[in-house]
């Protein structure tokens, strides 16, 4: 398994066991030379969505991937998380709706994590 693909597997589960919402896992890599995979998810609140980053980045860390860049964690509306094969971005609803990074980044390949075993 390569690297990014181990990294999006973990973050999917830390978001997913905080009870992220809406977790989609975008495919970027014959889009953007930014990274390999976008994640984006939802949180009810505040609070959620930093529980949500900061068990990411726990669980990241406990692997050895370092967060190179982290914006938004004190206003909690929309973190997004720097790790450069994956970005993650955890919003509140409201903010996630107005952003709509699924639109925006349309050109990518949404991928289920069960289809990210084959890669």
């Amino acid at each position: 398994m390569n690297q990014s693909v181990e990294m999006v597997k973990t973050a999917f589960n830390a978001l997913s066991d905080k009870k992220g919402e809406d977790i989609t896992i975008i495919d970027i890599q014959n889009v953007s030379v930014m990274a390999d995979y976008f994640i984006i998810a939802s949180g009810t609140n505040s609070s959620q969505v930093q529980a949500m980053v900061d068990n990411a980045e726990n669980e990241l860390g406990r692997k050895g991937f370092v967060c190179k860049q982290m914006e938004g964690y004190r206003s909690a509306n929309w973190i997004l998380m720097d790790y450069g094969d994956i970005i993650i971005h955890v919003f509140d609803r409201e903010n996630r709706l107005f952003y709509d990074l699924e639109r925006i980044w349309r050109d990518g390949k949404t991928v289920e994590l069960e289809a990210l075993d084959n890669l």
